[in-house]
């Protein structure tokens, strides 16, 4: 898979969980994915201060994405 085929799967990934993130003043973006492995998000609005939003990050975001593009080892938020 090339590097714009990844970035394309990752962002249909994040286009398919927005929508739950949005129904609770969140949202999310994607950063960079780093050596076509590793992807680098910012969780934003309501999902910054959320007391669950590391849940959210492993079992949203991380398993969508994976379900989207297998090779992703990691998914990281950044603030």
């Amino acid at each position: 898979m090339t590097t714009e085929e990844l970035t394309a799967n990752v962002e249909k990934a994040l286009e398919e969980i927005r929508p739950f993130l949005n129904s609770d003043g969140g949202d999310i973006s994607l950063v960079s994915i780093e050596k076509g492995k590793h992807v680098i998000v910012r969780l934003e609005g309501a999902c910054t201060s959320c007391s669950v939003n590391q849940m959210t990050l492993r079992a949203g975001v991380e398993t969508t994405i994976k379900k989207f593009a297998p090779q992703i080892e990691t998914v990281v938020n950044i603030s």
